[in-house]
């Protein structure tokens, strides 16, 4: 389908128990006793000092880190003195962005006034919520029918009713959205169905003995959320996980916060995603248009590494620890991720340009 990705590094290769760590504010690594012996026996207020130094140093870090990536809420004035006269897009991660993150996937819920934010923005701009979920199940999270909503990393869009004319038609289909318009839906690994589910099932069978385990099936990928899962259990679930992955050389493992994913080996993720909208939005080769996409996981370096290829757009990571990433820009948490979207409502309703998208 010219799709796929034959590149063997991205097949089921990695270890995950010596690796998997949390790459946010709840950041824990996997095994950390030599730290704990060397604690034992020390006073409480030695601990406290230890401590103190501690916060210290990881704050004076993540400064030094935001030095590269300083603050879109402090560099706000700059960035729309430069898209005064374009225009903007708007793309938004759900976990970790627009909703905290939480023990328990199926209740990231996002605050009212998180939502009002959101709704504010897209009555001016074009706006997409991009995400790993399936789409339908961030619907249901966000709840407005204004938005464009991508699930599945990608694999899952709706978009508007005109097609990009870079992307096969096989993989479009029409549909009606909530309001009753006429859209394309566009799902590049719809053959993939089948084995999605198969291997849903089969995760749940083989990791149902293991306490606080999540698999979610979200459509064209399979999540092992792992945030509940005590840490003597890592090793077991790695074994079950690849041992199953293993058994479909057409998909491959990824990782994202405290969730392990299983999804096929085709060349598609939130990047590809965000070139699409563009060009369904009529904004592909439109050098006035200003891209701004908001995320915090892995998967959102994808979109991060288009924006900086195309010279052009505003990519920021939300992050309240220093951490690798393509991103210009950073906000430290969903509240600061609401300031910046009122802010962005605001300048555009005091400004005297105006457009329609």
């Amino acid at each position: 389908m010219g799709l796929h990705c034959n590149d063997k590094e991205q097949l089921v290769t990695e270890s995950i128990a010596g690796e998997i760590y949390d790459q946010n504010a709840d950041q824990m690594v996997i095994t950390n006793t030599e730290n704990s012996s060397t604690n034992e026996g020390q006073s409480d207020d030695h601990l406290s000092i230890d401590a103190t130094d501690k916060n210290s140093a990881e704050e004076d870090a993540y400064n030094e880190w935001k030095m590269r990536h300083p603050s879109a809420l402090n560099k706000f004035d700059k960035m729309m003195s430069i898209a005064k006269e374009k225009k903007l897009v708007v793309f938004l991660d759900y976990d970790g962005t627009l909703s905290p993150i939480v023990d328990d996937p199926d209740r990231a819920f996002m605050s009212d006034s998180m939502r009002s934010a959101v709704s504010k923005v897209a009555q001016y701009f074009p706006t997409c919520i991009v995400s790993g979920r399936r789409r339908d199940k961030v619907y249901d999270f966000v709840r407005l029918n204004e938005l464009y909503y991508v699930g599945s990393h990608g694999m899952d869009i709706m978009a508007p009713l005109k097609c990009s004319k870079n992307a096969s038609s096989s993989f479009h289909e029409k549909a009606i959205d909530e309001n009753g318009n006429e859209v394309v839906v566009f799902q590049p690994a719809q053959e993939f169905l089948p084995i999605i589910k198969e291997i849903f099932e089969e995760l749940e069978e083989k990791t149902k003995e293991i306490p606080g385990i999540m698999i979610e099936n979200n459509k064209f990928c399979v999540s092992v959320h792992f945030r509940r899962v005590d840490e003597e259990y890592w090793g077991v679930l790695e074994e079950q996980v690849v041992e199953i992955a293993n058994k479909y050389p057409s998909l491959h493992l990824t990782r994202g916060r405290k969730v392990i994913e299983i999804r096929p080996s085709i060349k598609w993720d939130k990047g590809r995603a965000l070139e699409y909208l563009l060009d369904t939005l009529g904004f592909a080769n439109d050098g006035d248009a200003i891209p701004v996409y908001i995320g915090d996981d892995r998967t959102d370096e994808d979109a991060f590494k288009v924006l900086r290829n195309r010279g052009e757009g505003y990519p920021i990571i939300v992050s309240s620890i220093p951490k690798d990433t393509k991103a210009s820009y950073s906000l430290r948490d969903p509240s600061e991720v609401m300031s910046f979207l009122l802010l962005l409502f605001k300048w555009k309703r005091s400004s005297s340009v105006d457009w329609e998208y």
